[in-house]
């Protein structure tokens, strides 16, 4: 395999046409430079392709270790390579929990092996995340894993005095909490969105206000000790308008939100069909333009996956006994073109901040060797995505690199499609194919 590629005729961030050379893990030309330093550089024809720089996603649950059958770090990072992701962050609720230095080494290290992205390990608020206690968030942000980010995700942290220590804790290496916004006393049972359609079909609701209040609370508590806060899936208007509202008064939280709270809503759980089970739950349309809009003006900082596998058995039954969540790693670029660049309302520069740039810096991994979400420019690391935005597939499930099939996009067509992935500048991704037996990204 080639140390050296020219990707002849690429747009970066959707401007003008240009050749990018690739060698020794770094950007060391562009334009004209490129092709007459080429020499014997493997040429990728990229001409009416996008560039952008590798995707990085804040929010991916890999399962490992502990519910390999549903999916595994190997088998997660190669579906976010065919995806454009050069980084992943992965979730806590593994099992054992990610909650001490050596869970997070663990994960980190089976990335590291497997060699399709580099994994970021996030690391649980609490111990086992039962909420009561702080975990080992010092060791894990010094241990080779290198934490940054730390969540209970799939719970809330709704103790507002363990919420305010573990604001208070972080602050001391630079940490972020990301809250899954869920207060949980107000969705005991909840299945969907609590609205006319949950009232129709008769499955218990999930309020906006449940979301909401806990943002409230938390963009509070942030401002009060001078913390950084981050919002896991923020899925509804009103949890726009209050993120909006504390960015104003300079109160340092980010948000994301998924691609399928961008693209889906509530009408779908009419069918029954527990692919479209997640949490937060899909919302109402209305709520879906609040979320694009936020997104569009910068009051959302980026879009996260929320990447959730399941087996067959926790989705393939009865709505109330599935499983909430999506997979999303493979088709999340296509589904912010579709919703979001093909409507006008983002650029692609735009997609390379909410994307790359935005989720690096909030997950502190925007600087040194293994940098991710730096400009495509001279002497940056060869972290590159090559989209075709003219492309149009029909998402078959069972032709996905994920070890689960609960895609809710199963034969649905989407705009774009990622044709190359380049890890500090070795191809994870080819011609819209993986590239076999990838040597470990050390």
């Amino acid at each position: 395999m080639s140390a050296t590629y020219l990707l002849r005729g690429a747009a970066p961030l959707g401007g003008d046409p240009t050749d990018l050379l690739l060698a020794d893990g770094r950007i060391v030309a562009v334009g004209a430079d490129a092709a007459r330093d080429a020499g014997d550089a493997e040429v990728v024809d990229a001409a009416g392709l996008v560039a952008l720089p590798g995707l990085v996603d804040l929010h991916t649950h890999l399962r490992e270790p502990g519910r390999e059958d549903a999916e595994t770090v190997a088998s997660g990072t190669r579906a976010a390579a065919l995806g454009g992701f050069t980084a992943v962050h992965a979730m806590a609720n593994t099992s054992p929990v990610a909650d001490t230095a050596g869970v997070v080494e663990q994960v980190w290290r089976l990335g590291r092996d497997a060699g399709w992205a580099d994994v970021l390990p996030v690391g649980a608020v609490s111990v086992g995340l039962a909420g009561e206690q702080l975990a080992e968030l010092g060791a894990m942000a010094h241990s080779a894993a290198r934490v940054r980010v730390f969540s209970d995700d799939g719970k809330c942290v709704h103790d507002p005095v363990l919420m305010r220590r573990a604001l208070e804790y972080v602050k001391a290496f630079d940490g972020v909490i990301a809250q899954h916004a869920q207060e949980p006393r107000l969705t005991v049972g909840a299945q969907m969105h609590e609205g006319v359609v949950s009232a129709d079909v008769g499955l218990a609701g999930w309020p906006a206000v449940a979301e909401e209040a806990i943002i409230a609370r938390d963009v509070l508590l942030a401002e009060h000790v001078g913390s950084r806060l981050h919002v896991c899936h923020l899925s509804t208007a009103g949890s726009v308008e209050i993120l909006r509202w504390a960015k104003s008064r300079g109160i340092d939280v980010t948000a994301e939100v998924t691609p399928h709270h961008l693209l889906l809503t509530d009408e779908l759980a009419r069918t029954y069909d527990p692919l479209y089970k997640v949490n937060p739950p899909l919302r109402t349309d209305a709520d879906v333009m609040a979320v694009r809009a936020g997104l569009a003006d910068g009051t959302i900082d980026i879009v996260a996956t929320d990447h959730a596998p399941h087996t067959r058995e926790d989705k393939d039954c009865e709505w109330a006994a599935a499983a909430f969540g999506m997979t999303g790693l493979e088709t999340a670029l296509s589904v912010v073109q579709t919703t979001m660049v093909d409507t006008g309302l983002l650029g692609w520069a735009d997609v390379a901040r909410v994307l790359s740039t935005a989720p690096a810096r909030i997950g502190r991994i925007d600087t040194g060797e293994r940098a991710h979400g730096r400009p495509l420019a001279v002497g940056e690391p060869a972290n590159v995505t090559l989209i075709d935005p003219a492309a149009r597939w029909t998402v078959d499930p069972a032709a996905l690199a994920s070890a689960s099939r609960n895609t809710p996009y199963g034969g649905r067509e989407l705009g774009g499609r990622v044709v190359a992935t380049f890890l500090r500048g070795r191809p994870t991704v080819l011609d819209a194919v993986a590239v076999p037996q990838p040597a470990p990204a050390r």
